[in-house]
C-alpha cells in the first residue's frame, strides 16, 4: 500500500481512535498520529516505524502485523487480548510531532489520566521522552520508570519507535518495550531482549 504526498497531506489534522479493549494491562502513548498512521486508521503505521517489529521481538505480541497496510480485524483483536492498548497524547496528525504546541501535548497529558482512570492498565508507556517532560511538566524526565503513578498505573518513558529517532534500533526498542511488558505482567522475563 502506498499514498501520493497529496492523499497523505489530505488527512492532516484527521484523528484515530484507541486501541482500547477490556483486560487491559499495558497502555503505549504515542505523541500524535502521523499521516500514515490517520490514512490507515492504525497507530504507529508508517512503514518505517519500528513499534510492531519491537513488540514482536519483546514477545509482546506473537506474530508479525503489516504497520504500512495498517490493521485486519485480527490484528486488532490480536493485540487486545495481549492486554495491549494504544492512545496518542494528541490526537491530530500532523507530519512531525514538531508541528504540536506545548500546550496541545500538556492538554493531552490531562487527557491521558482520564483514559487511565477509566480503563486501568497496570502499566502507561509514553512512546518518547521529549514530550512526556512537555505534557506532564516534568523537565528532567529522563526515560524509564517514573517517580509517579498515573492514576494507579505505573508511569514508564520510553523511546519513540519513529524512523526518525536515530538514536534507537528495533533491538533497543525491544528491550525497553520488554521491560514494561513485565512490569504490566504481559511477559515474564526480558532475558530475549536486549539490554536498555
Amino acid at each position: 500500500m502506498g499514498f501520493s504526498r497529496e492523499e497523505l497531506e489530505s488527512f492532516r489534522d484527521a484523528s484515530v481512535p484507541d486501541l482500547i479493549g477490556d483486560g487491559l494491562r499495558l497502555l503505549f502513548v504515542g505523541i500524535n498520529p502521523g499521516l500514515w498512521t490517520a490514512a490507515t486508521q492504525t497507530h504507529f503505521a508508517h512503514p518505517g516505524n519500528r513499534f510492531y517489529p519491537a513488540l514482536h521481538q519483546a514477545g509482546l505480541i506473537e506474530r508479525e502485523i503489516d504497520r504500512s497496510a495498517g490493521f485486519t480485524d485480527d490484528d486488532r483483536a490480536h493485540v487486545i487480548a495481549r492486554g495491549i492498548g494504544i492512545t496518542n497524547l494528541v490526537n491530530r496528525a500532523t507530519v512531525r510531532a514538531s508541528e504540536l504546541s506545548a500546550q496541545e501535548l500538556r492538554v493531552g497529558g490531562d487527557r491521558l489520566r482520564t483514559v487511565v482512570a477509566a480503563h486501568r492498565p497496570n502499566v502507561v508507556a509514553v512512546a518518547g521522552v521529549t514530550a512526556y517532560r512537555v505534557a506532564f511538566r516534568a523537565p528532567k524526565a529522563a526515560l524509564g520508570r517514573q517517580p509517579d503513578d498515573l492514576e494507579g498505573a505505573e508511569l514508564w518513558a520510553v523511546p519513540n519507535p519513529s524512523g526518525l529517532n536515530a538514536h534507537e534500533t528495533t533491538e533497543t526498542l525491544a528491550g525497553w518495550y520488554g521491560r514494561v511488558g513485565v512490569a504490566a505482567r504481559i511477559t515474564v522475563s526480558t532475558e530475549s531482549t536486549p539490554d536498555v
